[in-house]
């Protein structure tokens, strides 16, 4: 068998620049690699395929360009008194040789009741990494990571911590991010100008996590099996609007709006490695976040926000460079306002 390389989709993808110096395209179209052979891959050059070595593309570690994870290495662990075994910038990349690594092995006593999102210690199960496994898709949108001594490892490098942490999945966790805009306006519902960039101020609907308290998209986890599109107006109507504690004739008003905006074909923001504090060495986020936009402000900005039961508040705040949000948040929120025109 080979490594095929093949179209996948006929439609235009949107994707933007990202934080960590993945590649930018306008225009192109989606492209599904599968690994087979270790030694050859079949590649299409123009009307022709011609057999490449694989040797060097295997597994994707972290672009030399690319900023070295930060959130992923902050000195305490989330929700516990774990602390990391620091890492310096310049050993952060698994391609560095380092024989005094010894990370703090830690997951979290939720992880290990075995909840029914969380999968099973290595050794009584033996997950299938790089594939979709089941319903759970274990692929990463970074490409093919490496697995070693039956473990997957962070393709954006070490982390100070080996386990999982509070994640629930060996590997990639997959989450989805709604960002939902309006235009602020005035009395008038003219638009609200800033004052020293002269451009149009965006607002977004924010809420504040329960687990850290810092202010963040409203988004989560998706379901196996579940579709994207799903994930991303079920979080957002679970987190934002509390639609699980609202009477049914209000759920289906609220429904009827949701379903209305995400419809539309949202603007992808991002998708990829997201640079979180729960990450560990062998357990990482990564996320798609895309921006639904309203535009004259009679949809989803006339209903009434409430904060579901991940969330301590709940609402709508003026997009500016000078938020700081959770985990790699501000950076979405920076391509959303440059792609609209607003303020940042």
């Amino acid at each position: 068998m080979v490594l095929l390389l093949r179209r996948i989709s006929t439609f235009p993808i949107r994707l933007a620049v990202t934080l960590f110096g993945l590649p930018c395209t306008s225009c192109a179209n989606g492209v599904n690699p599968s690994i087979s052979s270790p030694s050859s891959c079949l590649i299409r050059t123009d009307n022709n395929f011609r057999h490449i070595s694989t040797s060097c593309i295997l597994y994707k570690t972290m672009p030399s360009s690319a900023a070295p994870h930060v959130r992923a290495r902050s000195t305490q662990y989330p929700g516990s008194t774990v602390a990391r075994f620091p890492v310096p910038d310049d050993k952060v990349d698994w391609s560095v040789d380092w024989g005094q690594y010894n990370p703090v092995s830690y997951t979290a006593p939720t992880v290990l009741k075995k909840p029914e999102w969380a999968d099973p210690d290595i050794g009584s199960f033996s997950p299938e990494f790089n594939a979709v496994d089941g319903a759970v898709d274990r692929t990463s949108f970074e490409g093919i990571y490496r697995v070693e001594n039956k473990v997957p490892l962070n393709p954006r490098g070490r982390t100070g911590l080996s386990g999982r942490g509070l994640l629930g999945r060996w590997g990639p966790n997959h989450a989805a991010d709604p960002i939902v805009t309006r235009w602020k306006l005035d009395g008038s519902r003219a638009k609200v100008y800033h004052s020293v960039s002269k451009q149009p101020i965006l607002q977004f609907v924010s809420i504040m996590r329960r687990d850290c308290g810092e202010w963040a998209i409203p988004g989560g986890m998706v379901d196996p099996g579940e579709q994207v599109s799903l994930t991303l107006q079920r979080e957002f109507s679970e987190e934002a609007l509390n639609s699980l504690a609202i009477p049914t004739s209000e759920r289906e008003k609220i429904h009827e709006r949701i379903t209305e905006l995400f419809s539309c074909n949202g603007f992808q923001v991002y998708k990829g490695y997201v640079d979180d504090p729960r990450n560990t060495d062998n357990a990482w986020m990564e996320t798609v976040a895309v921006n639904f936009h309203d535009e004259l402000g009679d949809s989803v900005s006339e209903l009434p926000l409430q904060a579901g039961d991940d969330a301590g508040q709940v609402k709508w705040v003026d997009l500016d460079s000078s938020l700081n949000l959770y985990a790699n948040h501000s950076h979405f929120l920076e391509i959303v306002a440059k792609e609209r025109k607003a303020h940042w």
